[in-house]
């Protein structure tokens, strides 16, 4: 079992984002990932909260798939995007920066 990541945020940035946390829900519920991934994916979601609604589906993606990713329940990153309904590059483009923020070493592969 991973470690659970806990960011640094306020519980009001989870009440305001609730909606972006519902929807890594969905997504994980579609790709049959477990509660340590999902939790994880929330930390690092909420961590990482861009300022633009714009840019919010692409880091919830790519914080579900950072989040299975440390969780040992990795799927790819098109089925994550698939699941997310948003662009496999979305996913591609953010999952490392995310971990790197969160203070993780993302795989070289």
């Amino acid at each position: 079992m991973a470690a659970p990541y806990s960011g640094v945020y306020s519980a009001r940035d989870r009440v305001d984002n609730e909606p972006w946390l519902n929807r890594i829900e969905r997504g994980a519920d579609r790709l049959g990932i477990g509660a340590d991934a999902r939790s994880v994916a929330a930390d690092l979601f909420l961590s990482a909260v861009p300022d633009t609604d714009r840019s919010k589906p692409a880091v919830a993606a790519a914080s579900l798939y950072a989040g299975a990713l440390i969780a040992g329940e990795q799927r790819s990153q098109s089925r994550v995007a698939d699941a997310m309904d948003v662009s496999r590059i979305s996913v591609q483009q953010h999952w490392k920066p995310i971990l790197e923020s969160a203070g993780f070493q993302p795989p070289s592969w």
